[in-house]
């Protein structure tokens, strides 16, 4: 499993495409919104929550649709599931290479472009905290779509559909956890939800990706 990960980080520093990709389109999604809703600085802080989680799960769908299909269409990925790796462990690493090229680095850019839209220094731990449960929630949940439309025509199209609608609560929860803590109440319930619907992802997520990828396989 740790070569397999090595591997896709290999993969992806060779070639840096859609890392990069999702990363500038996150800092310029977040940097259109003040021109769009002005210089207000309470408007700013009031909207920094959302606007930061919606271009981090716009940024992590764009680079999914590749996630599979460059192993699919070389026969990599046949080579993968006929190894001694469970197809679950598969799944996982596949995952974690790309949440450590995509949510690693929107974690770390985060926090600077929330400077700019006005959120207090005092909440950056926050939103980084946030973010660290909400990234992989979101690599996880996006794996699972793009292992059911693995080979379907239009996938690009049929991902978003199908991934979009289970992001929602994702994004509910973060953004009350961030909202709280500006408002200066707990954020705890919102990250512990946040935690648990992770443990739950972590669990189910690998089995219905195996799933896919054998059907697709097959």
């Amino acid at each position: 499993m740790l070569r397999l990960i090595l591997r896709d980080l290999r993969l992806v520093l060779r070639q840096g495409s859609d890392a990069t990709a999702a990363l500038m389109f996150f800092v310029l999604c977040v940097v259109l919104f003040p021109f769009g809703v002005g210089p207000e600085p309470n408007v700013l802080t009031r909207i920094a929550p959302g606007v930061l989680l919606i271009a981090a799960l716009l940024a992590a769908l764009l680079s999914m649709e590749r996630l599979f299909q460059g192993d699919f269409e070389d026969g990599s990925l046949e080579l993968l599931l006929l190894s001694p790796l469970p197809a679950e462990g598969v799944a996982i690493a596949k995952v974690a290479a790309h949440w450590l090229v995509t949510g690693v680095p929107l974690m770390i850019v985060a926090p600077l472009l929330a400077l700019l839209l006005r959120m207090p220094v005092d909440q950056l731990g926050l939103l980084v905290g946030t973010l660290a449960l909400a990234t992989p929630l979101l690599s996880l949940i996006g794996a699972v779509g793009a292992a059911l439309t693995l080979g379907a025509r239009r996938s690009g199209v049929l991902l978003p559909l199908l991934v979009l609608p289970l992001y929602i609560p994702v994004l509910i929860f973060a953004a009350a956890g961030l909202d709280a803590g500006l408002s200066g109440l707990s954020p705890r319930p919102h990250l512990l939800l946040l935690g648990g619907m992770l443990c739950g992802a972590l669990v189910l997520a690998p089995l219905a990706i195996a799933a896919a990828l054998r059907a697709a396989h097959e």
